[in-house]
């Protein structure tokens, strides 16, 4: 049985781009080599590193103000990464906590300079998107997270600020087009909507980076990797290699006016089921619900479980709510096709009509 794939990351990913990374193991455009063999200053990976930054900037719509930089770990270590690069000592940074990531980011930002929370949805269990934010004015930056994989919100309108904007996106970015350029630095874990785990993108304003007056280790600086277009050390190839692959999915598809239109599409029609059973409830705010990460709960906790099962005989995987939350929790990155969401909605419907 074909499964239905709504793991929150490691995700789905597009059957062309499996195939084309399977045969890149064996023999990387046809070079005789796998790439897993070749090195990482070679012109065969360089060409792979200069075309993902291009597809980048390029969907992005970013000018040579800003550089792409791919770079080792998930998007937790840029939780440390951003303030040991942008902030001195007697700095303060202002953050919203919206969410567990967010709130990791604030706890990892402490140690680098002052902190101020802009706004917090922790007083409602971070079931929607507090817009009633204060960021002061001498605050070096704001962050946010656009979209909270674990809680199922999403930043829809941003900030408007004269602040530099920092924003982790790593569960929706590419999965939708937006104004990129009001971001000074945007940071996304590649294993959910552009490619495969171990590898982070992070696209800067150069101009943020010009005032750093503490020294800080070299391999965590983004003037080095910049200087050394991310292959300051040995990169993780593979996974810069699947991100390729994925970008260059996302544009022959249709670019991001594609991808949104096919997210908003998924997104409806999961919501509108969800809405119409009695027998789930989802209480995030309407406003403030997330495109990518669906999360809802089933009103009679005793027969959760005996769902779950309902959902894994018919080929779901990764439905179960992330550890803290519990629930049900279903993901629909780019790569998830809208006959697996119709596929929830009908399991979803007849189990409702049996149990309700």
């Amino acid at each position: 049985m074909k499964k239905h794939n709504f793991n929150s990351g490691p995700s789905i990913l597009p059957q062309e781009v499996l195939e084309q990374a399977s045969q890149a193991i064996l023999n990387f455009n046809n070079i005789g080599l796998s790439l897993l063999e070749i090195g990482h200053r070679t012109s065969w990976f360089l060409e792979v590193i200069d075309e993902a930054k291009a597809l980048v900037k390029e969907l992005m719509n970013l000018n040579d103000d800003y550089e792409v930089l791919f770079l080792h770990g998930g998007a937790t270590t840029q939780f440390m990464q951003v303030p040991m690069n942008l902030l001195n000592v007697h700095d303060t940074a202002a953050y919203c906590d919206d969410g567990i990531w967010g709130h990791k980011a604030i706890q990892e930002a402490a140690l680098f300079g002052k902190l101020h929370i802009a706004a917090s949805s922790k007083d409602r269990n971070y079931t929607y998107i507090n817009k009633e934010y204060s960021i002061p004015s001498h605050s070096k930056y704001l962050h946010i997270t656009t979209n909270n994989t674990v809680e199922g919100t999403q930043w829809h309108q941003f900030p408007k600020t004269t602040v530099p904007l920092v924003a982790d996106m790593s569960s929706d970015i590419f999965s939708r087009n937006l104004n990129f350029n009001q971001f000074s630095l945007i940071y996304a874990g590649a294993q959910k909507n552009m490619g495969a785990a171990g590898v982070n993108v992070v696209v800067v304003k150069k101009s943020l980076l010009q005032n750093l007056e503490k020294p800080i280790p070299a391999i965590l600086d983004y003037r080095n990797h910049i200087k050394a277009n991310s292959v300051l050390n040995t990169p993780p190839v593979f996974a810069i290699y699947v991100s390729l692959l994925t970008l260059r999915w996302i544009k022959k598809e249709g670019g991001l006016d594609e991808m949104e239109k096919r997210n908003n599409r998924k997104a409806n029609l999961l919501y509108q089921t969800i809405d119409s059973l009695p027998l789930f409830h989802c209480p995030i705010n309407k406003e403030d619900r997330s495109k990518m990460n669906a999360v809802f709960f089933i009103k009679d906790e005793a027969i959760q479980n005996e769902f779950l099962e309902t959902c894994k005989e018919n080929g779901m995987v990764g439905v179960k709510g992330y550890r803290t939350v519990g629930g049900i929790r279903v993901s629909m990155y780019n790569a998830l096709p809208y006959k697996s969401v119709e596929a929830f909605c009908d399991v979803a419907k007849d189990f409702s009509n049996k149990r309700g």
